[in-house]
């Protein structure tokens, strides 16, 4: 078991919005969170607006795969974040659960996705904080 805290980030279709999440969790944290993402029905591709728009900010979420949200997931983490996916995420006493209420960036342009992904980079900077309090 690892000491590490880990997050699993919930979407409909693990494409776009948990895809970035995950991205930033991961890099921002520099391997001190493990860090999942998962959908209720997985597309099987991610969203190629949200690669391009990780991209500008010097992220790369190219080789991230789309993956079917399962309990044992669920299980393993510490802290649950949904976008969007209603009553799908299984429920586990002890768990911290949040919502998170983002626009979907399925189908939109760049432009559109820019405020989405900075909106997730900015909550993912909070979350660190209270996940690492320590961290320099």
């Amino acid at each position: 078991m690892s000491d590490k805290p880990t997050v699993l980030f919930v979407c409909v279709h693990n494409a776009g919005r948990s895809q970035m999440a995950a991205g930033y969790l991961k890099h921002l944290s520099a391997g001190a969170v493990e860090v999942l993402s998962a959908g209720s029905e997985p597309k099987d591709q991610i969203n190629p607006t949200a690669v391009e728009a990780m991209a500008e900010d010097g992220i790369d979420i190219t080789g991230n795969v789309p993956k079917i949200l399962t309990t044992e997931a669920v299980r393993e983490s510490d802290v649950v974040i949904t976008m969007g996916c209603g009553d799908t995420c299984p429920i586990f006493p002890g768990k911290r659960y949040e919502d998170w209420e983002l626009a979907d960036p399925a189908g939109q342009g760049i432009d559109a996705v820019r405020p989405i992904r900075d909106d997730i980079k900015a909550r993912i900077a909070k979350l660190l904080d209270e996940l690492l309090p320590a961290r320099v």
